[in-house]
């Protein structure tokens, strides 16, 4: 089992910047990529970013893409995902997830990860 807990999230102008966090416990030595989605009331959830647990190698959503990038510190077991240039339309619940399937890139629909955090607000107000 892996335990993911995001942070991070709140209120900010369009045009400015957050930066969400997920702590990530557990068999955390068995995860292969971790990502970041987010899902607007009545909507599916959308996929944002990716990163591979062991190189770092990443994959950005195109609607995001320039704007936010994913991160990780694999000796802290943390998770980041920068949002720059924020506007109105990234207004969701970010979640945080992990995968231990070993395909990269990994699939961008929610089905690809069997690990979720709870979600975290973030709100881009214009």
């Amino acid at each position: 089992q892996v335990q993911l807990v995001e942070s991070g999230g709140g209120l900010v102008q369009a045009g400015g910047s957050l930066r969400l966090s997920c702590a990530a416990s557990g068999r955390t030595f068995s995860t292969y990529v971790m990502g970041w989605f987010r899902q607007v009331s009545g909507k599916e959830r959308e996929f944002v970013a990716a990163v591979m647990w062991s190189i770092g190698l990443t994959n950005v959503a195109e609607s995001v893409k320039g704007r936010f990038t994913i991160s990780r510190d694999n000796t802290k077991n943390m998770v980041y995902l920068q949002m720059n240039s924020l506007k109105p339309e990234d207004t969701a619940v970010y979640y945080c997830a992990a995968t231990t399937t070993q395909r990269w890139p990994p699939g961008t629909g929610k089905d690809a990860y069997g690990y979720w955090g709870q979600g975290t607000q973030v709100t881009v107000s214009s």
